[in-house]
């Protein structure tokens, strides 16, 4: 069953109390703990349905199946985000290496990281947490 997100009373939670009576226990750890779920376990590594994958904190449409691709790294991959307002790049230089982490710009959920290893047309890998998604299907 793939997993949809839920917010309280159709907005965007406030207290940390709050997403934690929205997100699952993994959710809250990617999405507002700057988690990161083990390779090749998540929900959306290997699916290949066509439809939308959503913010799992806020619903907010984030990336297309048409931008899918198997980066073999056992996380999601996007070359591109489906609106580049839709998500936010930060200087992560955590675990001794320099990264840009991707958020949600709605909510400000950790998304996962961008590579410039990616394929064209933009070259870039977002390499995105299956616990920080949802999916709409088409």
């Amino acid at each position: 069953m793939l997993r949809h997100y839920k917010t309280v009373n159709n907005q965007i939670p406030q207290t940390e109390d709050e997403w934690k009576g929205v997100l699952t226990p993994e959710q809250y750890g990617v999405l507002r703990e700057k988690g990161t779920e083990r390779a090749f376990t998540g929900e959306y590594w290997n699916h290949h349905e066509p439809g939308a994958y959503v913010c799992a904190g806020c619903g907010a449409e984030l990336f297309t199946s048409d931008a899918k691709f198997d980066s073999g790294c056992g996380w999601p991959s996007f070359y591109e985000a489906l609106d580049k307002s839709k998500v936010e790049e930060h200087i992560d230089n955590s675990h001794g290496m320099r990264r840009i982490e991707v958020t949600c710009a709605a909510c400000g959920g950790h998304l996962g990281h961008v590579f410039p290893d990616g394929p064209q047309p933009t070259g870039l890998r977002y390499c995105i947490n299956s616990a920080s998604l949802g999916f709409k299907a088409k």
